[in-house]
């Protein structure tokens, strides 16, 4: 049996915020199966259409994203302040930011593009 792990305290602001493109930044905190991220998206950013094993949560702190679900975009929902979004395992979708968001990411297990910072999808201009 592996020893205890103990407890981590995180404070957003002390994490390395990591630059994607112009519209786009995250910072990250990772556990064994459990992935939390800070998503902060400039009104007009377009993260592409795309899918992954991950079970997803969306919470929206602030501002507000347009998300078409589907393979083709067509269950149109708009995440507002206060409200969250479920997407499970494989379900393709993509989110366009109305406004300046700050958003919650709430993956299991963990993103391993993301960490290995394979994402390319993300990274384009």
């Amino acid at each position: 049996m592996p020893p205890p792990r103990r407890a981590a305290w995180y404070c957003w602001e002390e994490l390395a915020e990591e630059q994607l493109n112009d519209l786009l930044s995250r910072r990250l905190i990772t556990g064994d199966r459990l992935m939390l991220a800070h998503v902060y998206l400039k009104k007009g950013c377009i993260v592409p259409r795309h899918a992954h094993e991950n079970e997803q949560f969306t919470y929206i702190l602030e501002g507000a994203l347009r998300f078409l679900v589907g393979e083709n975009g067509e269950q149109e929902v708009v995440v507002r302040a206060g409200e969250v979004l479920h997407l499970p395992s494989h379900v393709p979708h993509e989110a366009h930011a109305l406004e300046d968001t700050l958003d919650v990411d709430v993956f299991s297990p963990p993103r391993q593009d993301w960490l290995s910072k394979t994402d390319s999808y993300l990274r384009q201009k």
